[in-house]
C-alpha cells in the first residue's frame, strides 16, 4: 500500500461509491485491512501512520478507535449495499499485539458483524513479538485468527539499534514457535536487510534464527530510507551511510538462496511460502487487483477501480464516524490506462507473472527485448506471460518502467 497519499479528489459525506464500482461486487475476491495505528515507540526506519501514547495525549485510545471501527465497518456494509462474505482480513499497523488478545478477538468480532466471514477465511494479525505471549497466541487462535505475522527485522542486537527496534534478538523466533505450539499453521517472520552496519555475517545470523524457527512464509525488504523519518534525518547528517544498490542486490539473492535452501519458495519480489497454501491470500489479492475495504485511520480502500483513503489522526477519524459521516479525505477513479499500468506494475512482481496481452503494443515489443536481456523468462514469455527470471527480479521497477 502506498505511503503518500495521491491528490486525488473530495470524497462524499456518505461515502458511497458509483455504481460502475459497484458493479461485479463479489466476482472478485474481497478482503477488510483493518489499521491500528498505537505503537509503544516510534521505529527510525518507519514512516506509516502510527501514533505512540505520549503523541496522541488524551485525543483518542483504543477504546474510541475501536468504536470508529465497528462505525466504519457498519458504513462499509452499508456503502455496498449486500457487501460479499470477506475471504481475508489483516490486521496491520502499528502494533496489533498491543491491543492484547481481546482487543483483537473485539476487532474479528466487528468484522463478522458487519460482513461475516467466508468459509475457510485467512484472518491474520501483525504483531510485536515483545507484546506477545503463549497464551496470547492461545486465546487469538480460538477468537479465529488463522496466521500471525511477526516483525524480526534482524538477529543483530546493533541493527536492531540502528532500525530502533525495541525488541531482544531471540524474542521473534521464541514468538514464532508459541504460535506454532497454539496451533498456528502459518506463521510469517518479517526482515529488514540493507540496514547501516549489516554485514554479511549479521545477515547470516538471521537466516539462521528464521532457518531455526519453524515459519512457513518469510517476507524480506531491503531498507527504504522514507523521508521524513528519524533514519533519514540520521543519514542526511551524515551519521549513517545510504544503503547501496549493489550491497541490497547481493543480500536479496542471499536471502533466496537461504530461502531457497529452507524450502520456502518465492512467490512474489519479497515473499517466500513452503507451499501454495502458506502464501499470504490477502496480499495476493492487493497484488492481483481484487477488492478490499481499509477500515482505521489512514487506510486505503479499492472496489472496482475506485481508489480512497481515511483521513490520519485517529481522533479525526473517530470524530467523522461519531458525525455519521464518512472518514474519507480523497478518493481516484481510476481510467482504464491507470488499472492496466497498475496491474502490469503489481501482477509482473508475482511468480505467476503477467498475461503479456495487458501489455499495450509498445509494451509487448518492450517484453521482447527484456527476454533478449534476460530480464524476463523467454519460454514463458513464447507462451504468453511475462515472468521475472532471477535478474528480473533484482530489477522488478525497471522492467516495470519498461513495459509501461
Amino acid at each position: 500500500m502506498p505511503s503518500a497519499l495521491p491528490i486525488g479528489d473530495p470524497a462524499p459525506p456518505d461515502g458511497s461509491l458509483p455504481a460502475t464500482a459497484l458493479a461485479g461486487l463479489g466476482s472478485r475476491p474481497f478482503g477488510v485491512y483493518v489499521h491500528v495505528p498505537f505503537c509503544a515507540t516510534r521505529c527510525g526506519y518507519c514512516d506509516f501512520n502510527t501514533y505512540t501514547a505520549g503523541e496522541l495525549g488524551t485525543s483518542a485510545s483504543p477504546r474510541s478507535w475501536l468504536e470508529g471501527l465497528r462505525r466504519e465497518l457498519d458504513l462499509a456494509a452499508t456503502v455496498l449495499g449486500t457487501p460479499p462474505p470477506v475471504e481475508t482480513v489483516f490486521v496491520g499497523g502499528g502494533t496489533p499485539s498491543l491491543l492484547g488478545s481481546d482487543g483483537l478477538a473485539d476487532v474479528l468480532d466487528a468484522v463478522r458483524a458487519s460482513f461475516g466471514l467466508a468459509p475457510g477465511a485467512e484472518v491474520t494479525t501483525e504483531s510485536n513479538p515483545e507484546s506477545t505471549s503463549p497464551s496470547f497466541f492461545a486465546a487469538i487462535r480460538d477468537a479465529g485468527y488463522t496466521r500471525v505475522s511477526l516483525g524480526m527485522q534482524s538477529a543483530a542486537r546493533h541493527v536492531l539499534a540502528v532500525l530502533d527496534r525495541a525488541h531482544t534478538p531471540g524474542r521473534p523466533v521464541a514468538a514464532a514457535r508459541e504460535a506454532r505450539a497454539a496451533g498456528f499453521e502459518h506463521v510469517n517472520l518479517d526482515l529488514i536487510y540493507g540496514t547501516p552496519g549489516e554485514s554479511p555475517g549479521d545477515l547470516e545470523a538471521s537466516l539462521d534464527a528464521v532457518r531455526g524457527a519453524g515459519v512457513d512464509h518469510v517476507s524480506a525488504y531491503a531498507l527504504i530510507v522514507e523521508e521524513g523519518t528519524a533514519l533519514a534525518r540520521r543519514v542526511r547528517r551524515g551519521e549513517l551511510p545510504m544503503p547501496d544498490d549493489d550491497v541490497l542486490a547481493d543480500k536479496y539473492e542471499s536471502v533466496d538462496r537461504a530461502m531457497t535452501a529452507q524450502g520456502l519458495t518465492w512467490y512474489e519480489v519479497s515473499n517466500w511460502a513452503a507451499s501454495a497454501e502458506a502464501a499470504c491470500r490477502h496480499n495476493l489479492l492487493y497484488w492481483q487487483g481484487a477488492d478490499w475495504w481499509g477500515a482505521g485511520p489512514g487506510a486505503h480502500s479499492h472496489v472496482g477501480g475506485v481508489r480512497w483513503w481515511n483521513v490520519k489522526h485517529p481522533a479525526k477519524y473517530a470524530e467523522l464516524l461519531a458525525a455519521g459521516a464518512s472518514p474519507s479525505a480523497g478518493r481516484e477513479v481510476l481510467t482504464g490506462d491507470d488499472r492496466r499500468v497498475e496491474r502490469v506494475l503489481l501482477e509482473l512482481r508475482l511468480a505467476t507473472g503477467l498475461p503479456l496481452d495487458v501489455l499495450d503494443e509498445g509494451g509487448r515489443a518492450e517484453a521482447g527485448t527484456a527476454a533478449a536481456d534476460g530480464l524476463l523468462d523467454p519460454a514463458a514469455l513464447d507462451a504468453g506471460r511475462c515472468v521475472l527470471t532471477d535478474r528480473g527480479r533484482l530489477l522488478a521497477d525497471a522492467v516495470v518502467r519498461r513495459l509501461t
